[in-house]
């Protein structure tokens, strides 16, 4: 099959986006849907998904597509039988273990730590589920078009205890007697998992030679939408928080302040995250003052109000102080000349830690895309730009969906 459309799905906190692009990475169609009802339904992620794809089918020839990708978000986990039909609720990325006795388990192996991680929750769908298997949530909605439920991918096997490195699951993981429950395979994100076989690519109309790829999670399926793809290039989210990420041909770990790595193009994605950002421009301004203020201002001369943007005490990236406080004293009487000062406080903060990730051993940064709402501030674009000393380029794109969709690319190449 000789068709070039590549179908990308990412399944988000809200709903779902579909993209195909073609072989020049052009978008031929593109769909979204909010889930509008219980986001914790795999009934609803379901019908939301054949409903954006049935949009697609308006668009496009679902047949034409030669190879599809799921992403999904990052510690989902659910229980399904050996046929992938769910039969117990699934446990949500952000949801810690509440059930009394999946905790007292989990202390009694010495792993109570684990009670709010992706292990954990898989930890206890497995003891309620003795005769299914736990996947995760891209896992579940590939093997729907692949009609294979055993496999999984490197990036969302990696917070459930995957070793993308050594390519097993770890000791904890062992030692809690979860292996016969998780995936049999984990794949590289982008390698072929098989044939569009399953139920819902023939109620769609794929054709049985389009190739499912093993997918990702929502975040590294971002970090690929923008471009980023050599070593050295990083993507900067300007959100409510400051998230780095870095492709870089070393592995870094470091727990202290969250930084750790995902196998990812043959390289490894290494990040963090700081508690400054966006939240912080919010606890002071409203989005229409922050414009406002910004205007006819210049990077240059620098304010030298040397300051830590921080809502409450607290930091984990690029230093891990628990006990850090929000340093933004002096205030001057001019908003304009306080909001530069956060920009720039921010701005290093960014700069230290693209220095962190290289400390600790990651590849040097050469590059920077930016993503989030901060990128439409013409003077924090400057003062970073003056900070960093790296090119910040603009995004391919910013959906999620569209670095699925270059996944799936991958699997036919």
């Amino acid at each position: 099959m000789n068709s070039g459309l590549f179908l990308g799905i990412d399944i988000g906190t809200s709903g779902v986006r579909a993209i195909v692009i073609d072989e020049a990475e052009t978008v031929r169609a593109e769909t979204a849907k909010r889930f509008g009802e219980d986001a914790r339904s795999p009934a609803v992620w379901l019908s939301t998904l054949a409903s954006v794809l049935r949009e697609i089918a308006s668009q496009i020839e679902m047949a034409s597509i030669a190879s599809v990708a799921v992403d999904g978000t990052s510690g989902t986990v659910l229980a399904i039988d050996q046929e992938g039909t769910p039969f117990a609720a699934p446990l949500m990325y952000d949801e810690a273990v509440s059930d009394p006795e999946t905790l007292e388990a989990l202390k009694a192996h010495g792993l109570g730590h684990l009670v709010s991680t992706a292990t954990g929750r898989a930890f206890h769908l497995a003891r309620f589920a003795p005769h299914g298997r736990v996947v995760h949530q891209a896992d579940w909605l590939s093997g729907l078009f692949s009609d294979r439920f055993d496999v999984s991918d490197d990036n969302n096997a990696l917070k459930t205890g995957f070793d993308p490195q050594a390519r097993s699951w770890s000791s904890d993981v062992h030692s809690l007697g979860l292996t016969p429950y998780l995936p049999e395979e984990v794949f590289a994100p982008g390698d072929s998992i098989g044939r569009a076989r399953g139920l819902l690519a023939q109620e769609l109309g794929l054709s049985g030679e389009a190739i499912v790829t093993a997918g990702t999670t929502d975040g590294c399926a971002a970090f690929l939408a923008s471009g980023a793809k050599r070593e050295g290039d990083c993507v900067t989210s300007l959100g409510s928080t400051l998230t780095l990420k870095l492709l870089s041909a070393t592995r870094i770990e470091d727990r202290d302040s969250g930084v750790y790595s995902h196998r990812l193009l043959g390289q490894w994605l290494a990040g963090g995250a700081s508690n400054s950002g966006g939240r912080v421009l919010a606890h002071y301004f409203d989005a229409e003052a922050i414009s406002r203020l910004s205007e006819g201002q210049r990077a240059d001369p620098p304010t030298g109000l040397d300051y830590y943007p921080l809502v409450s005490p607290g930091e984990r990236f690029p230093t891990c102080e628990p006990q850090m406080q929000p340093r933004l004293e002096p205030r001057p009487q001019d908003d304009a000349v306080f909001l530069k000062g956060m920009f720039e406080g921010m701005a290093e903060i960014e700069a230290a830690g693209y220095r962190r990730l290289a400390e600790l051993g990651a590849s040097p940064a050469r590059r920077v895309f930016t993503v989030g709402g901060g990128t439409v501030n013409h003077l924090w674009r400057e003062i970073r730009a003056s900070r960093l000393n790296l090119p910040l380029e603009r995004p391919a794109s910013t959906e999620a969906a569209f670095g699925a969709a270059l996944l799936a690319r991958l699997g036919v190449q």
